[in-house]
């Protein structure tokens, strides 16, 4: 890299932390229930004439059974398919004419749309937006030939050592608990769903009562206020959906092998981690950037990699979710190499959770990661991020207020003790995919 291109990426590096700062420094979470029980959070900022608009439902695949695995996928990805009577390319194109960004998103616990639009089209932008939400149509035609294209990635997902490590570390690390079913669904299952299915699965999950709506962006209170109640009132209206089930920890270790063709063998190891809202959240998030997060400047890191060279690259890392989502080490190794280097992960984090952290450790943790939380703010898509999760995980309005401070308050002691308490690599599910 040349002194002129080094010279402005620390220039850009700097305009972005500064507009970072200076959108967080005003940030203002105003929060209210709707009249049809839906929960809203909102952020007001006209810097730019825009609009994001998100809505969020107890709707994740965690709300399957084993009989209908897929359904929750599924009903999410048809309803912008078809909604209102209008087909697919039509809704398209009716976003598409305005400038508008019809998204969401898919994963155990929720499940959500969203849309962003200048603000000037923001009534065409919501009336389409509403047909998705409101008006769903799941065209027989259509699922007939999502479900061919579905079970085509199910099965080439059979072939890959990634998907196949993934989906069997889930199983050892969840059981019969809902967390440990595949997000897109079984072959078998996919190919039976239907019609009915897909519309009763609308009908209990994306109701008012459940809904999580996020606004952010150019508009006022009260247009806020107008929007939360439109896309509120259009929706199901049955009961608020139940809470997924709590997690079982494990018990014992657990080891399974799955030879595959692969050049390496992929190796995931875990359990059990933590939740949303976990008061273990921030020791936890500290000290595994010291241990697997932090990247080259992580132990797992200079162990397996630097010092033996048996990984390009080892990682560890926390999903907290509604329930305890799943810590995870995983890596790539030559296979004659695998259980040489497992043998080294699970002694480093063993060794990690006996003896603990340093000072200089705990030190770099927080500056990277308190130099870093600027850039995760930086735009109005990334803070309706941030509501959605407030939001639906029922976090504290001052969450992103405080996040730097909770980080920089994070203590030694603590980050000890809480790895100690949680952390069991004695009772730790591992999968090997690739073993000789």
């Amino acid at each position: 890299m040349n002194v002129f291109v080094l010279v402005r990426t620390v220039l850009l590096a700097l305009v972005l932390q500064v507009y970072a700062i200076s959108v967080f420094a005003a940030l203002n979470i105003q929060h209210w229930t709707t009249a049809e029980g839906s929960e809203v959070y909102f952020v007001e900022n006209h810097s730019l004439p825009m609009m994001d608009v998100s809505i969020n439902f107890r709707a994740g695949s965690a709300y399957d059974t084993l009989a209908n695995s897929g359904a929750a996928a599924v009903t999410h990805h048809l309803m912008t398919l078809g909604a209102g009577g209008l087909d697919e390319e039509t809704l398209t194109n009716r976003f598409a004419d305005i400038g508008a960004v019809l998204g969401g998103s898919f994963d155990a616990d929720r499940a959500s749309f969203k849309v962003r639009t200048l603000t000037s089209e923001q009534q065409a932008a919501l009336d389409s937006f509403m047909l998705v939400l409101h008006k769903p149509d799941f065209p027989q035609s259509v699922l007939a030939r999502e479900q061919a294209r579905i079970i085509a990635a199910l099965q080439e997902a059979e072939t890959e050592p990634d998907s196949i490590a993934q989906k069997a570390f889930m199983q050892s690390v969840y059981g019969m608990h809902p967390y440990s079913m595949d997000q897109n669904g079984e072959i078998s299952t996919v190919q039976s769903l239907t019609v009915g299915q897909l519309q009763q699965f609308y009908q209990t999950h994306y109701t008012a009562k459940s809904a999580v709506i996020a606004l952010m962006g150019d508009l006022t209170t009260d247009q806020a206020k107008q929007i939360a109640e439109r896309l509120s009132a259009g929706l199901p209206q049955g009961p608020a959906v139940a809470a997924i089930p709590p997690v079982t920890e494990l018990k014992a270790s657990s080891v399974k092998k799955f030879p595959h063709p692969a050049m390496q063998a992929h190796i995931l190891l875990g359990q059990p981690g933590n939740m949303r809202g976990d008061p273990d959240f921030f020791p936890l998030y500290v000290g595994n950037y010291i241990l697997g997060g932090g990247g080259f400047v992580s132990r797992l890191t200079e162990e397996v990699r630097e010092k033996r060279g048996l990984a390009y690259s080892v990682y560890s890392y926390f999903m907290p979710m509604s329930q305890l989502g799943p810590f995870q080490i995983g890596l790539q190794t030559k296979k004659e190499q695998a259980d040489e280097a497992l043998k080294l992960v699970m002694e480093t984090v063993q060794s990690f959770v006996e003896k603990g952290v340093t000072e200089k450790e705990l030190a770099a943790a927080k500056d990277n990661l308190i130099g870093g939380f600027p850039l995760r703010i930086d735009s109005n898509s990334k803070i309706l991020e941030y509501l959605n999760m407030i939001g639906f995980y029922k976090l504290p309005l001052d969450y992103l207020d405080n996040f730097n401070q909770h980080v920089g308050q994070v203590t030694v002691s603590q980050i000890n003790d809480a790895f100690k308490r949680r952390i069991h690599p004695d009772r730790f599910a591992t999968v090997i995919v690739g073993a000789e």
